[in-house]
């Protein structure tokens, strides 16, 4: 038996990258998965994907930063499974140029994915965790979010961002038996990593990490007993500059 069997995870963005190996190493360890993410074809495949794995899970497409579709993604989970003990709140997106040239339009879309959308999945999920008894809720912040790089301006803005929401969680959540942690990825090999590698852009020839190694350290998190809390993770390649990195 799995050591979240029984247990009830939504995960954002979890069609693909992250997200998707997040969902598949809860499936490992018993969960109940509600996958939600907008591409409605990648988010079916991941379902088929995390079933084979013996969950039970159920894939609802949802635009994350839409107030109307956050409320019906939870609504559905606790239609479906009665109960939520755990929020992954993955869905992420990247923008970014010199800032004096940057579009007002890059920053709202990073800034509504990246942090209006962990907020609306978090308000929702402690109207859950509070009156059940409690939860855990992990927040897939960046390493970004303490060492930044030029042309980031929205993307790092959002990360510090996530690594506030997640402090003032853990704080409002505490008497509630409720947890917030927050995991800092570095380079991860996802699909648009993958992708930039073949085109040789710069950036996507440094050292990377899989999906499935940053996953296990979200796991971890979950499946730590309900009174301990992992704050903060930075989890990196080894030979990937974060000290005295630009």
């Amino acid at each position: 038996m799995g050591r979240l069997a029984g247990k009830v995870a939504v995960v954002t963005g979890a069609n693909k990258g992250i997200g998707r190996g997040i969902a598949r190493g809860l499936a490992r360890e018993g969960a109940n998965i509600v996958m939600a993410a907008r591409g409605a074809a990648e988010l079916e495949a991941a379902l088929a994907e995390v079933k084979s794995l013996g969950a039970s899970a159920l894939a609802m497409p949802t635009d994350v930063t839409q107030e109307a579709q956050v409320e019906a993604l939870f609504a559905r989970a606790i239609e479906r499974f009665s109960r939520l003990d755990l929020l992954v709140n993955n869905a992420g997106a990247f923008d970014g140029g010199p800032i004096d040239e940057l579009a007002t339009e890059a920053w709202d879309k990073v800034i509504a994915v990246n942090l209006r959308a962990p907020f609306l999945c978090t308000r929702a999920a402690m109207r859950i965790m509070k009156p059940q008894g409690g939860g855990r809720i992990i927040n897939i912040g960046s390493i970004s979010a303490q060492r930044v790089r030029p042309g980031s301006a929205p993307y790092s803005a959002s990360k510090h961002g996530i690594w506030g929401l997640t402090q003032v969680t853990a704080l409002e959540g505490r008497p509630h038996n409720i947890t917030c942690c927050c995991l800092h990825p570095g380079n991860v090999m996802i699909e648009r990593r993958a992708e930039g590698r073949t085109q040789g852009r710069e950036q996507d020839m440094e050292p990377m990490m899989s999906v499935d190694e940053i996953a296990e350290v979200a796991v971890l998190m979950a499946v730590l007993p309900p009174h301990v809390e992992m704050l903060e993770a930075i989890v990196l390649p080894r030979d990937q500059l974060y000290v005295g990195r630009g």
